[in-house]
Parts: C-alpha cells; sequence; structure tokens
C-alpha cells in the first residue's frame, strides 16, 4: 500500500520546506509598501547612477523595480519560485522587460565578468552559504563593476537585541524562509575580495531586524 508521502511525491520535510516559501512570497507581497516608506529615499539615492545590465539576486515581489531606470537590462534570480507571480504582475504594471531565471545565490546563471550591477537588498541574510555568494557576484561583475547592497544584520555584541536576535534565530530562519537575524553580513564583505567596500549603519526602526547596512562594494 502506498503512504500518503510516496502518493505525493514529498518528504515531510520537503513539504514544510515549500510551505514555508509560499507562505513567505505570500506575506511580503502586500507588506513591502510599509519597508519602502522606510528604505525608499535610501534606495533613490543608491540606485541613482545604475545603467548598463544589472543582476539583482533574490528580488522576490520585485519591491525595488520601481527604483531602477528603464533602459538597464535586467536579470533577476529568484530561487523562491512562489515568488515570481509577484515579481512579474509588479513587472507588468510599471511596463518593465525583465530576464528572470531559475538559479541560486552561490552559482549565478550569467557569464563571468559580464555584469554592470549587481544588486542585493535583503538577502544575504538568507543566503546558505554567504562567502559563496560574493564570490559568485565577484564572479560575474565587469572589472570596476559594483555590487549595491542594504541589508539588515547582527545588532552590537553585548546588548539585549543581539541576545535576542540569538534567541529568536531558529524560528525566524523556518518563517523567514531562511533568514539570519544575526547575520555580521559587513565582516564577510570586507574579506570577501572586493577592492573597496563602502558603507554606513542606520536603525530602521523595525523589530529584531532594525540595524541596517547600505553601501557600495567595487570589484
Amino acid at each position: 500500500m502506498m503512504t500518503v508521502n510516496q502518493i505525493i511525491g514529498d518528504s515531510p520535510n520537503q513539504i514544510c520546506a515549500n510551505f514555508s516559501k509560499r507562505f513567505f512570497a505570500w506575506m511580503m507581497a502586500p507588506n513591502s509598501g510599509t519597508y519602502e516608506k522606510i528604505v525608499g529615499d535610501r534606495k533613490r539615492s543608491l540606485f541613482t547612477n545604475i545603467q548598463g545590465k544589472v543582476l539583482e539576486i533574490g528580488p522576490g515581489t520585485g519591491p525595488n523595480l520601481p527604483y531602477y531606470p528603464k533602459d538597464i537590462q535586467w536579470i533577476g534570480i529568484e530561487p523562491n519560485p512562489h515568488m515570481h507571480s509577484y515579481l512579474q504582475k509588479q513587472a507588468e504594471k510599471l511596463g518593465l522587460t525583465i530576464d528572470l531565471r531559475i538559479g541560486n545565490t552561490e552559482w549565478l546563471d550569467a557569464e563571468d565578468n559580464s555584469i554592470d550591477t549587481v544588486v542585493s537588498t535583503l538577502v544575504l541574510c538568507s543566503v546558505p552559504n554567504i562567502d559563496y555568494t560574493l564570490q559568485a557576484i565577484l564572479r560575474v561583475l565587469k572589472p570596476c563593476g559594483c555590487f549595491l547592497f542594504l541589508e539588515h544584520v547582527a545588532a552590537p555584541q553585548g546588548t539585549v537585541l543581539r541576545q535576542l536576535q540569538r534567541t529568536i534565530s531558529p524560528i525566524w530562519k523556518v518563517i523567514g524562509d531562511g533568514c539570519h537575524p544575526d547575520r555580521e553580513t559587513w565582516i564577510a564583505l570586507e574579506n570577501a575580495g572586493f577592492a573597496s567596500v563602502n558603507y554606513e549603519q542606520f536603525d530602521a526602526q523595525l523589530p529584531i531586524i532594525s540595524p541596517h547596512i547600505i553601501g557600495v562594494a567595487t570589484k
């Protein structure tokens, strides 16, 4: 007799992971507007000089699309398939032509030295291996190409918030599609091998993930 798992073809862990990804996409779609009100001005400033071929990793439901110039060649790599329909609808609403590719952040579907700008917003917190992801970004960037990032990061060591981030991390990763609330992303950026890394810290006034960094790393 076939079991339920054999009939549906997925293990309990796969079912749980799939539900988590679907739930995260559903949760992010209507709530991105609130976050954009907090960081919108910073994004506009960060994206001011974007041109040419742009690769966005983890574009999610498409909250960054309104900030891009209309004449760029946009490529998106979104590992969560449940984000794709939201992203396509956002692009259609804005009248943008997008090239949405399947892949992951450790293997970027782009040729070496082919991308003018790589963009990551709220992505490095959730990649399985941040060091591999940064090496993949360096691989696809043209010489002197730029990596633009805006990420929430770990609170300072010894603070109550840092302890809270550490305590809540296991459940946070489940409901947040792998998100690590206490990742020291700036250290990984500084050690990745970029020619320069410039960023500023700011407080986004959000629960748990208030500490943020925003900046540019150049190949």
